[in-house]
């Protein structure tokens, strides 16, 4: 842990400032030591370079979608040369110079590869955020960078006040238990007139999956064992890799045949991804045990309850939503 990180912290029971203490250090980073509530006299360790505020009440589908998801990046924690197209992607109409000199928040960092590019964008500070052990992923591919934090924590209890001048959070919410209550809990970490973002699964465009793959996913995959799911997924990616390369990626120049090909606003935009890119997007969905698909008009009245301003919500490719707004802006 960084010792400038200690000012955005508070105490997630009680609001109190912390004081850190420090076991082991490295330099002027904190690698064992622990965050010391002055209000409730509560104790969070720090382990391992990052602080851990994990509560006991969490649920049976919370423990079991930050285990799975746990599993997944840290089993593929490489960084990509997709992963600034992609990120641009889910959070447009937002650009590079949105992050420059802002504090952020990802939450729902997974192996930090937002929270590496929202550093390399200038944001004069990034504090990433997972329930998961994917924040050992993340720490490892981001703690060179100065203005890098990662914490372990739930969306639903922040240790923040209100510090942040832009939180986004891609392809998490749907995961949660209550994905709105988790994207309100996030708004409210946000200062007023900062900026919220947020990429979601949609309803529309995926009756397919909602119909053939969740079933699946929901009765027999998310119940496996994660090495029993990692394998099964070998055989559904091969056939995936091979139409993404016969005819997805030839459709991308070929306007007539894309038309003909069904989903093929996502496929196309995947069909250049090396095969662990796509083998690990299979297993991502067979492993998770929640995943909702929301409407426009849920999306829309996340911003509404949130209260933000100059709202944008827009498609994306066909089968998400990406919106963003102004917090009481």
């Amino acid at each position: 842990m960084k010792l400038d990180l200690l000012p955005l912290l508070t105490c997630p029971a009680c609001v109190s400032s912390l004081e850190v203490r420090s076991d082991t250090s490295e330099g002027a980073e904190i690698i064992e030591g622990a965050l010391i509530c002055q209000g409730c006299n509560s104790s969070f360790p720090i382990t391992r370079g990052i602080p851990r505020f994990l509560i006991k009440q969490m649920s049976a589908g919370q423990k079991a979608t930050a285990e799975a998801f746990g599993y997944e990046w840290t089993h593929y924690s490489e960084l990509t040369d997709a992963d600034r197209r992609e990120f641009l992607d889910w959070i447009r109409p937002l650009e590079p110079a949105d992050f420059e000199g802002r504090v952020v928040l990802d939450a729902g960092c997974g192996k930090g590869r937002h929270i590496f590019l929202a550093a390399k964008f200038k944001a004069r500070t990034v504090v990433g955020v997972d329930l998961s052990n994917a924040v050992e992923a993340a720490y490892r591919n981001t703690r060179e960078l100065p203005n890098v934090h990662v914490i372990q924590a739930d969306i639903y209890h922040l240790p923040f006040a209100q510090p942040f001048d832009l939180a986004y959070s891609i392809g998490v919410l749907h995961h949660l238990p209550d994905p709105k209550a988790g994207f309100l809990a996030l708004a409210k970490h946000v200062k007023p007139g900062g900026r919220i973002s947020a990429w979601v699964y949609g309803k529309e465009g995926n009756l397919w999956i909602e119909k053939l793959v969740d079933p699946v996913r929901k009765n027999i995959t998310s119940r496996l064992p994660r090495a029993m799911t990692r394998c099964l997924s070998f055989f559904p990616a091969v056939a995936l890799y091979a139409g993404l390369k016969l005819l997805y990626r030839p459709a991308k120049r070929m306007g007539w045949l894309k038309r003909l090909l069904p989903y093929s606003d996502y496929l196309c935009s995947i069909s250049e991804y090396s095969f662990a890119e796509n083998f690990w997007n299979v297993f991502d969905q067979l492993v998770a045990p929640t995943a909702f698909y929301h409407s426009r008009e849920e999306v829309v009245d996340w911003f509404k309850a949130a209260e933000a301003t100059e709202v944008s919500i827009s498609p994306h490719h066909s089968n998400s939503w990406r919106g963003t707004g102004l917090i009481g802006g």
